[in-house]
């Protein structure tokens, strides 16, 4: 190299960023969340309301631990709503849960759950659906697993008290039903985990309902 070479390369080297490159480095980052955006993430969001709208966060190993804990020593069928990358189903697989199921809107996610599936030689005890959650038939669950934001849960009471057999469980992670009372939890912090028992949760309706001759 000459040295009229090697001294400019030491002069840009010694150069600071700089105010404009600095914006062009914060504009090239920008950009790449987009595209990750509107290519992985967006596609489950487009029809869905902006309340109903919850974002993809998977769920941490201790998480997935602590869902399992609950559901230790039960059996059936096993459906989680929002199954983002579908870890929490195979788990509930390989625990012996069957049918085991997955529904998530974003097709994105669909198919990662499917390739880690694949992966773990778990693809023909799983299944993942592009379904809507509130268009899912829940008659025949035993057990339902949720993460999802405080905004959805209040809704999705509803849905679960009048479509779960008596014997159901939920198991909600990271924010709990916000009118219900847990039989069950497990841990603390963003990883703790709430159980509730859809019989007990009618039996607790039930005794609200104020009697024949009772002031209110």
């Amino acid at each position: 190299m000459d040295q009229d070479d090697s001294e400019g390369a030491a002069e840009l080297r010694n150069q600071s960023v700089g105010g404009w490159g600095l914006l062009q480095i914060a504009g090239c980052t920008g950009l790449t969340a987009y595209i990750v955006w509107a290519g992985i993430l967006m596609p489950g969001f487009r029809r869905v309301p902006l309340r109903l709208q919850v974002p993809y966060i998977p769920a941490s190993r201790k998480q997935v631990q602590n869902v399992m804990t609950l559901l230790e020593g039960r059996s059936g069928k096993v459906v989680d709503l929002g199954s983002g990358d579908g870890r929490i189903v195979l788990e509930a697989s390989k625990r012996g849960f069957r049918p085991a199921i997955g529904y998530e809107l974003n097709p994105w996610l669909v198919r990662l759950s499917k390739f880690y599936a694949w992966r773990a030689g778990c693809q023909d005890q799983v299944s993942y659906m592009k379904q809507d959650l509130w268009k899912v038939d829940l008659s025949d669950c035993s057990n339902v697993t949720v993460f999802l934001a405080p905004s959805v849960l209040s809704l999705l009471e509803v849905k679960l008290l009048s479509e779960l057999p008596e014997d159901a469980w939920i198991v909600a992670g990271r924010f709990p039903f916000p009118n219900w009372k847990p039989c069950y939890t497990v841990g603390d912090g963003v990883d703790r985990t709430w159980c509730y028992s859809v019989k007990r949760l009618r039996q607790d309706d039930v005794s609200q309902i104020p009697q024949e001759g009772t002031a209110v």
